[in-house]
């Protein structure tokens, strides 16, 4: 075996093991929570309240709750980092105007028990829609949650869906910020957002920052043509992926209160 063919075997088997490594450990670069316990819902948001409800598979999980006015609660689905007290800026300008808001937090987040999975979230979004019973509801989905609330209305319609910096699917997020890896082979959760968003029969805002360099825009927009004529778009000039203004700006909660007009008439 001549030097060139053992110098390609090593580099061949550290290939395979890098990719062998990311495999066995890609959750924990996809989900990144903020395990911690939260401070209860009335020391972050005024006239909020703890609340729990149980998932199909049995974990109990805590979110925060805000009574409204209008007739109307917005169940917000974080992204993939941090946990609820992260959007409570958010859940606090829904609240001045008048809307309930369901703050939830997924397994492994928040305090919460449980490991994050694309199966997991999808049954803790189903328990937290099923705790609100029968009342109209908006969802809001950031980023990872647009997937997860854009599965949740093709099994629980919503009145309306708010799909802020949506990717198409995970796979091309993820090719977006590790071009020189087979993301789409590796993945073991898919997040089809433009597949599932095609089938999905109320109507959706798509909120993006043309800076966003986490999400590109492309992808954003992209969801917004696999919605059709039923989408929407809110450009935020300037603003990234993580920017203040895509927390509680006037661009994103106006949306909220745009949609939610436009589905009480």
């Amino acid at each position: 075996m001549t030097t060139l063919t053992r110098a390609a075997l090593v580099v061949v088997a550290v290939l395979l093991l890098l990719l062998a490594l990311l495999w066995v450990f890609q959750r924990r670069l996809i989900y990144l929570p903020d395990s911690a316990p939260v401070p209860p819902a009335a020391e972050v948001v005024p006239g909020a309240r703890d609340v729990t409800f149980t998932t199909g598979d049995g974990l109990r999980l805590a979110a925060w709750y805000v009574p409204g006015t209008r007739g109307v609660t917005v169940l917000i689905a974080g992204g993939n980092a941090g946990n609820r007290r992260d959007r409570a800026p958010l859940a606090r300008a829904l609240s001045d105007r008048g809307f309930a808001v369901l703050l939830m937090d997924y397994r492994g987040y928040g305090g919460n028990p449980g490991t994050p999975t694309e199966e997991g979230l999808h049954r803790d979004a189903l328990a937290a829609r099923d705790h609100l019973g029968d009342t109209r509801v908006i969802y809001f989905g950031e980023s990872l949650g647009a997937a997860v609330v854009t599965r949740l209305a093709l099994e629980r319609p919503p009145g309306g869906l708010v799909l802020r910096s949506p990717f198409t699917d995970l796979a091309a997020a993820g090719r977006a910020n590790y071009p020189f890896l087979p993301v789409r082979t590796l993945l073991r959760d898919r997040f089809p957002v433009a597949e599932g968003i095609r089938r999905v029969r109320a109507p959706v805002v798509v909120v993006y920052g043309t800076h966003d360099t986490i999400v590109p825009p492309r992808l954003s927009r992209a969801v917004a043509e696999a919605a059709g004529e039923r989408a929407t778009t809110v450009e935020v000039a300037g603003a990234g992926h993580n920017d203040l203004v895509m927390l509680a700006g006037d661009e994103v909660v106006g949306a909220v209160v745009d949609l939610a007009g436009r589905t009480n008439q």
